[in-house]
Formats: structure tokens, C-alpha cells, sequence
């Protein structure tokens, strides 16, 4: 029986995204929440959704020793980030006068800053998700769909390669980022209607990287 870990480090309630998972999973598949990294390590799928602020998120990360087993489950099993579980993959943000991330990316994460546009930050609402590369997540999913997002920071990760669709707001932002067993976005898929829930659907089903 296939056990999708939803990692819990105690900011906001993942409840929407553990029965979203549920939803769309395969039969017989057992969605998880925890906090644990031995139950992370033993699932064939890890979820890691955020919200809050990065120096929180950090902090409640290293309180829970997670950080090693989330950096083993992303080099060996699918593993997707949501929102700020997106952000702090990367090396540093803007966020708290500056903090350290995780580094699985190089790259910052830098606040919307509206100018002319006179934008309201955070964006909140839905978006456009323009895909950039093929990707196994992005299956059914058509050009452009909309998504739902809430954040006032972007991810700008230093290897072009690493961004596999846009959005715009304001400016054109890395929207999700892949490489290997590693997909992360800054929508909420949960929250995302029918898109939302295909591309969870397609993760459950999705094996990684083929070798």
C-alpha cells in the first residue's frame, strides 16, 4: 500500500490538502500527517505544504529535526512543496531582515514590490499558471490554467532551468520549480478546483525522474 507523508511542522491547518490527496489518490494509497522524520523516511511520497513566515517556518523545521529527512526523501521519492513549502527550498529570503533556507536550489526569495501597477501585496486570488517545460504534474492541465495563490514573496531561482512555469503579478515570478523527484509551486493545489486537484492527482501517480 502506497503512504503519502503530509509533513506537519505545527504552522496552519494542512487538513484541505491531506483530504485533497485523499481525493485523488490511488485505491488502497494512505495519506499521512506528520511531523515524524522516521514516517517521512518510510513513505513512497512526501507532501510539503506551508504557509506563515519563512523564519518561522525554519525555526519550526530544526525544532522537529526534519530537515535531514526532508533532504533524504527529495533525492530518493516524489516529493512536492506547496507555497511556502516552495519558497524555502531555495537559499535565502528577503523575509525576517533576511533568512537562510533550506539551499536545495540556488536562488532567493524576494518580496512584490508593486510600483506603477499599484498592486496589492499579498497577491490573493487567482492567477494564471503558464507552463514553461513538459512536466509529468502538468498532464491534463491545459496552458494558462488558473490557480489559486496567496503570498507577498517570489521565488527567483538562479538556474532558468529549474523554473518550469510562470505567473505574472506586477512581474514575471518562477511560479513552480522541478528538477529530479523535486516539484514545487506556490499555488495552493488544494484550493485550485479541478487543475488543483489533477495536478495532485498526477503527482500521486507520478514515479520521478526517469533514469
Amino acid at each position: 500500500m502506497m503512504q503519502v507523508a503530509v509533513v506537519d511542522y505545527g504552522m496552519g491547518n494542512l487538513r484541505s490538502v491531506v483530504k485533497a490527496i485523499e481525493h485523488v489518490a490511488p485505491d488502497g494509497a494512505h495519506v499521512v500527517l506528520t511531523d515524524a522524520p522516521e514516517v517521512i523516511l518510510e513513505s513512497e511520497k512526501v507532501v510539503f505544504p506551508g504557509q506563515g513566515a519563512a523564519a518561522q517556518c525554519m525555526t519550526a523545521l530544526r525544532e522537529r529535526n526534519l530537515p535531514a529527512a526532508l533532504h533524504e526523501a527529495a533525492r530518493t521519492r516524489p516529493f512536492l512543496g506547496i507555497c511556502m513549502g516552495m519558497q524555502v527550498l531555495l537559499d535565502r529570503s528577503e523575509e525576517n531582515d533576511g533568512v537562510d533556507l533550506l539551499g536545495w536550489f540556488p536562488g532567493q526569495v524576494k518580496r512584490f514590490r508593486p510600483g506603477e501597477e499599484h498592486l496589492k501585496v499579498p497577491q490573493m486570488g487567482w492567477n494564471q499558471l503558464h507552463q514553461r517545460q513538459d512536466h509529468p504534474l502538468f498532464d491534463g492541465i491545459r496552458q494558462d490554467a488558473r490557480f489559486y495563490f496567496v503570498h507577498s514573496y517570489y521565488c527567483e531561482p538562479a538556474n532558468p532551468a529549474h523554473s518550469v512555469a510562470t505567473a505574472d503579478y506586477g512581474l514575471t515570478y518562477c511560479a513552480a520549480l522541478a528538477d529530479d523527484y523535486v516539484f514545487a509551486i506556490q499555488a495552493h493545489p488544494e484550493k485550485s478546483a479541478d487543475d488543483g486537484l489533477k495536478l495532485l492527482a498526477n503527482f500521486t501517480r507520478w514515479s520521478g525522474p526517469r533514469s
